[in-house]
């Protein structure tokens, strides 16, 4: 008895023992390997997110470096201190004003 589809094209295609091999390859490498495609894609998205993080950490080291610049004029160390630390000089009241949007509510 013969088998109908022994001639069809792709029962060929699909009894030859090289397409079994590079499915069993293709998909080992995709899917079981140590370093298969899924793997790969996970460390392409950790590396763009360590890249985004030295851009970031680059920029605020530009602009702390700019700061420490305008720091070296004692002027601009007494502005700094009045503002940021609400340091005042002998004999000299510091008022706070606060508007209604700027404290957080306690519940």
């Amino acid at each position: 008895m013969k088998n109908p589809h022994k001639d069809k094209s792709w029962f060929k295609f699909l009894s030859n023992k090289y397409v079994w091999v590079l499915l069993f390859f293709f998909t080992w490498m995709i899917f079981l390997d140590n370093y298969s495609y899924f793997d790969h894609r996970i460390l392409d998205q950790q590396i763009e997110d360590l890249e985004d993080n030295a851009a970031y950490y680059k920029e605020e080291i530009k602009k702390d470096q700019q700061n420490i610049k305008q720091l070296k004029n004692p002027e601009q160390i007494e502005k700094y201190a009045r503002e940021k630390y609400y340091m005042k000089k002998e004999n000299e009241d510091i008022y706070l004003i606060e508007f209604e949007g700027d404290t957080i509510e306690k519940k």
